[in-house]
């Protein structure tokens, strides 16, 4: 069983950067590929950013490449999502999510198996 933690969540102005974090436990984390998502209300959860296990392989939104940046360290168990230039429409929960996989990159909510408990970002304009 993996338990995952997000950090780094909070208010910032527009234009302002946070990096979150997700602190992996009770698995071989480097046989995960790892992905966050975000979900604002009314909203479906969404893809925002994926890495495969090795972090070799990223895959982003298309409306979020520029500004959003996935990476991990596999020696800390951790996966991060750099987020820049935020706007009041990256306002949502992001959370992290985990399945195992040893070869790709997953960008499909449903093929996650393991999720966080989220973390809150909000931007004010």
């Amino acid at each position: 069983q993996v338990q995952l933690v997000e950090s780094g969540g909070g208010l910032v102005q527009a234009g302002g950067s946070l990096r979150l974090s997700c602190a992996a436990s009770g698995g071989t984390f480097s046989r995960y590929a790892m992905g966050w998502f975000r979900q604002a209300p009314g909203v479906e959860r969404e893809l925002v950013a994926a890495i495969s296990r090795s972090g070799g392989s990223t895959n982003y939104a298309d409306s979020l490449k520029v500004r959003f940046t996935i990476f991990r360290d596999n020696a800390k168990n951790t996966v991060y999502l750099q987020m820049n230039s935020l706007k009041p429409e990256d306002t949502a929960v992001y959370y992290c999510a985990a399945v195992l996989n040893l070869f790709s990159v997953v960008v499909t909510v449903h093929e996650y198996t393991y999720w966080g408990q989220g973390t809150q970002v909000t931007v004010s304009s």
